[in-house]
């Protein structure tokens, strides 16, 4: 590989948003291209004009942005082999179509949809194939005149251009990731290469362009490893077998409790996201979750997904991206499918939100606070991030676990208070606000000595004190140490809620 320019190219369809599996071959092929000082390409393939889905692309643009997967060759970057949106390459592809029907590799097809359907009726379900076996009673340029053919292309009526599988062929190619295939040709359709409406289809396009854009390397998922003979057949029909990239066929990424494809169905049955950012449907509007939304950062999602089909060979879970660059090879991606862990994907997102500095993290915790009204001095939010970072899963948990930091609670746990209240707690908590009043000056020692000593003399357990302490300061059992959240508080604001929190609680008193 030392002596050849690797190129790669992501080549997603506009359909909707992208799915987990499709940022990982994304993100193997940018890995790749990094590893061998390569280029990596994006490639929009929008030819199949019915299920174009607007904002799709660029969805798809931002989602490999807020990954981190830079693209040198694009929609946006251009470069010397555009266009790199497919809609834009329809002369291209009408004139490589050409070479082949005059080559005799393709023909025209003027079958109907209701005659292909009657067609499969004939078989048992499921096994009609246009093929060397059928073609010649079917209505194609292979069954009836060239003078015929001409008749009916000029008097335009609707046709598609379908590839001509030779009969009884064995198509051999080596995958980077699964060895050998073999498949016959028998088993592959004349699959259609032009549609009626005058786009290719994927199969003729993504050859065409990986010729013409110099691809070394296609990496993509295991659904089109069938097609993958067709694409062979096609670099030999047009004489580019000497340019012919190596392919590698990543596995799949499964559901977590069972066998399948992961699907979007299975993240809203089991409540996790399946696509990178949040998606909108425009025809619908029906809301789909991101990762990012949900509070991910993008290295921890990067990471999780990095390890769903790829292992570095040894026990470590935890890689930069730039650690993934250089461990990287095709060579170390399993063959069988990987079942997608959200639980695990979560303790991705601790480790690498627990490994930020609380200054790092103090502008996730501010938007938050924005969105609740509340604004606070950056100095107090590192120290409270300081107290609240090891219970942090997910970016808005910052929220979650601090929330009274900024503001008294207005309810009670009533669980916690049937557990924590004794008829004697509210005068308790009376006596400890007025010795807590008297303390001269507030510190961790001083507060420390209180608590012992106040303990002490009431011949009470820390916890008769604690707990119900908590639960007017807190409003629940949640927070750091009581100790540390009444020093970041301060002596007036805890005596305030100790206060509040007893009229509230004044027929318990």
């Amino acid at each position: 590989m030392t002596n050849m320019q690797v190129r790669v190219r992501f080549a997603p369809s506009p359909t909707g948003p992208l799915h987990l599996g499709g940022i990982r071959t994304a993100l193997y092929n940018f890995l790749f291209a990094r590893k061998h000082n390569g280029t990596f390409i994006l490639r929009i393939e929008d030819t199949d004009r019915s299920r174009f889905v607007p904002g799709a692309e660029d969805y798809i643009i931002r989602s490999l942005k807020w990954c981190g997967l830079e693209v040198d060759e694009g929609v946006e970057q251009n470069g010397p082999y555009g266009p790199y949106r497919q809609s834009e390459r329809t002369e291209i592809y009408r004139e490589q179509i050409r070479i082949l029907v005059e080559r005799e590799h393709a023909y025209y097809a003027f079958d109907t949809p209701e005659e292909l359907e009657r067609s499969r009726e004939v078989f048992p379900e499921g096994q009609f194939q246009y093929n060397w076996k059928t073609r010649r009673n079917m209505k194609n340029s292979l069954s009836i005149s060239k003078e015929e053919s001409e008749r009916l292309i000029e008097a335009g009526i609707p046709y598609v251009i379908r590839i001509r599988i030779p009969e009884d062929e064995t198509v051999v190619f080596h995958d980077l990731v699964r060895g050998e295939v073999r498949i016959h040709s028998d088993n592959l359709d004349d699959k259609v290469l032009f549609k009626s409406d005058g786009f290719p289809t994927y199969h003729l396009a993504n050859v065409v362009d990986d010729y013409l854009m110099k691809i070394t390397h296609v990496i993509r998922g295991e659904e089109w490893l069938p097609s993958a003979p067709l694409h062979l057949l096609l670099y030999r029909f047009f004489g580019w077998e000497s340019s012919m990239p190596q392919f590698a066929h990543l596995p799949l990424i499964l559901k977590p409790d069972g066998n399948g494809k992961l699907s979007k169905r299975d993240g809203d049955r089991l409540g996790f996201p399946v696509f990178p950012l949040e998606w909108k449907d425009q025809a619908s509007g029906e809301i789909s979750r991101g990762y990012r939304e949900d509070g991910y950062l993008p290295e921890a999602f990067i990471n999780m997904l990095a390890l769903l089909g790829w292992n570095p060979g040894t026990e470590q879970e935890l890689f930069s991206l730039y650690d993934l660059v250089d461990l990287f090879s095709i060579e170390r991606i399993g063959h069988s499918g990987s079942k997608f862990d959200p639980e695990k994907a979560r303790w991705f997102n601790h480790q690498y939100l627990f490994a930020k500095s609380s200054s790092e993290l103090a502008p996730y915790l501010e938007s938050l606070l924005e969105k609740n009204k509340i604004s606070a001095d950056r100095d107090y939010l590192i120290h409270v991030i300081d107290l609240i970072k090891d219970r942090v899963v997910l970016t808005p948990d910052l929220w979650s676990q601090s929330w009274f930091f900024f503001s008294p609670p207005t309810v009670y746990d009533e669980n916690m208070k049937s557990k924590v209240w004794r008829p004697e707690t509210g005068q308790l908590l009376r006596d400890f606000a007025s010795g807590l009043n008297a303390l001269p000056d507030l510190n961790s020692d001083s507060l420390h000595h209180y608590f012992q000593e106040f303990t002490s003399v009431r011949q009470i357990k820390t916890g008769a004190l604690m707990s119900p302490l908590r639960l007017l300061i807190v409003g629940s059992g949640q927070g750091p140490g009581i100790i540390e959240i009444a020093l970041l508080l301060g002596k007036a604001e805890i005596i305030s809620r100790i206060n509040s929190g007893l009229l509230f609680y004044h027929q318990l008193s």
